[in-house]
Parts: C-alpha cells; structure tokens; sequence
C-alpha cells in the first residue's frame, strides 16, 4: 500500500516532516524562505516582500477545472489560492489577490482542514497557488493533515523564485512542481517583476525542481502524479524571449518536460503604464513560441 501514497506520507510517520516543518517556521525569524532574503522577522509580524507575516493568507478555495487537464481530471484541481506575492509582477491577473492582498489569514490547522476539505470533495491533488512564501505554514499544516489521513498528491504552482535551501525542505514532500519561468532577461525580471536575478534563480531552481521528481509521470487514468510541469507565459513583443527559455529546459532539464506553453496574457493590472505591455497577446506571437518550443527540442505540451 505504501507505494501508492505521496511520499510525505512516509516522511510524517519516521518525524521528518515535523523536523522540517519546524525548520521552515523557524527560518521566518529571519526570513529567506525566497529569493528575496528579506529577513524579517515574521514571527513578530514583520513583513517583507511578500507582505505576510507570522500567518498565511487564503483568498479562496476549492475544485478548480480550469488548470491543465493531468490536474483537473473529472473532480477538479484541489486549489488554494494564497494571497501575496513573493514576485510583482505588473501585468498580474490576479493583481487583487498578489498585490492588494485580498484574502483572510489562517492558522496552520485551519488550513489542515482546507486540505482535508478538498481531499472529501474528491479533488485529485492538493494545488498550492503562489507558496513559495508560505511554505513553513503549509508544512506546519502539512503535518496536521496528515494525522488526519491526507494522502493527495501535493502540487507546488509556483512563479519559480524560490529558494534553494527551501526546496531542499521540500525534497520528498513535493509531488508535483509546477513553475512558470517566466523571462530570459535579467534586466526584464528586474523591471517587470521586481525580481532580480530572476532567470538565474529561476534556472537553478527547476533544475533542483527535475532533479528531485523526474519528468512527469501519468497514470492510466490521465491523471499527473508525479514530476515537473513547467508553465510559460508567453508575453507581446518577445519580451519573455520563449526560445531561450525552452531552449534552456530541452537542453538542461529534460527535452521530455511536460510543458505547457501558455497564450492568454492580456493588459492586466499596471500594463498600461509599459508600451510593450499594453495589448492582448497575438496568435501569431502564440503560434510562433509554440513553434519555438518544438524547434528547440521539446514534445510533450499541456492541454
């Protein structure tokens, strides 16, 4: 039976889990959970960046059938949206959630039960919408699930500015990883996102990403069970310069990425103060970085 549940499952019942999660809570006394380093003392309600402190924020919850379909399945994504940010982006399209903050703050075993909720309502994973700064409560709650009989997949959606140190907390509890590398540009990340040495962080970070989960694995029923599922947001005028980008992931990761190039940016949030920003993305500009995906050596994509 073992081999059939996530191995945190495994990790919680030799006290790895606890040990971890009391690392990762203790790390907010000084915080570098990220790759911001802000270290703030959140424990004492000091915020940096991602302006949470001591206690993560929910915005919403539920089955969600809008993620790729080796999410959804017939039941849903078992989502939970985070509010805050450890990235600002300014073409957000979630802007009321990452940046205004919308959302109520919970406890650790109020978001055990959130866990817990979804599990009941036959979600197939547990999907964590922006956690990279949040990933002490999730493994506080982690643990307090888990004692309660969680046993979904867990699912790290995350904008890919994380920390080293951080992902090594979470080697063996992450079963599916699911950045978005989102530019090639220092200089872009910089400016756009407030981000810098975005691609470097984000390269070494899906590198250690791959090399803790493989590609993705699928099981007989469509379902993602375990692995790395890379998302693009392909942005107008090349400024997210896709072809380095999948050049990158078919030549250091693995050409065999599941990848899921994606086309629905629009002027969101303060783009309209960035010309190059300020349009709908053409189908011609989609057509042409998924045509650059493939060129580069990549065949599995998301739908």
């Amino acid at each position: 039976m073992d081999r059939k549940l996530p191995n945190y499952v495994k990790l919680y019942r030799v006290g790895e889990l606890k040990r971890r999660a009391d690392e990762a809570v203790a790390r907010l006394a000084s915080c570098a959970l990220c790759a911001q380093v802000c270290e703030v003392n959140r424990l004492e309600g000091e915020v940096g960046v991602c302006r949470t402190g001591k206690l993560a924020v929910i915005s919403s919850y539920g089955p969600h059938f809008g993620e790729e379909r080796v999410l959804v399945g017939t039941s849903g994504s078992g989502t939970v949206f985070f509010a805050n940010c450890n990235l600002s982006c300014v073409f957000c399209q979630n802007c009321d959630i990452s940046a205004d903050g919308l959302g109520t703050e919970v406890t650790s075993f109020e978001l055990a039960e959130i866990m817990l909720r979804l599990q009941e309502s036959g979600c197939h994973n547990i999907n964590l919408v922006s956690p990279s700064h949040v990933v002490a409560q999730v493994l506080e709650a982690l643990v307090l699930a888990v004692e309660k009989g969680l046993t979904l997949p867990l699912v790290y959606n995350t904008g890919g500015y994380d920390s080293l140190s951080t992902l090594e907390l979470l080697d063996g509890v992450v079963d599916i990883y699911m950045p978005d590398f989102k530019f090639w540009d220092a200089a872009t990340a910089t400016r756009l996102a407030r981000a810098k040495n975005y691609p470097r962080v984000a390269r070494v970070a899906i590198y250690k990403m791959h090399r803790q989960v493989g590609d993705l694995v699928i099981n007989k029923d469509g379902l993602a069970w375990r692995g790395l599922l890379l998302r693009h947001l392909v942005l107008p005028d090349g400024l997210s310069q896709t072809r380095q980008i999948m050049g990158f992931v078919a030549q250091k990761i693995s050409p065999h990425t599941y990848v899921n190039v994606m086309g629905q940016y629009y002027p969101a949030y303060l783009a309209h103060r960035y010309p190059r920003l300020n349009r709908p993305l053409r189908q011609s500009e989609y057509r042409r970085a998924v045509a650059a995906a493939r060129d580069e050596g990549l065949h599995r994509f998301a739908d």
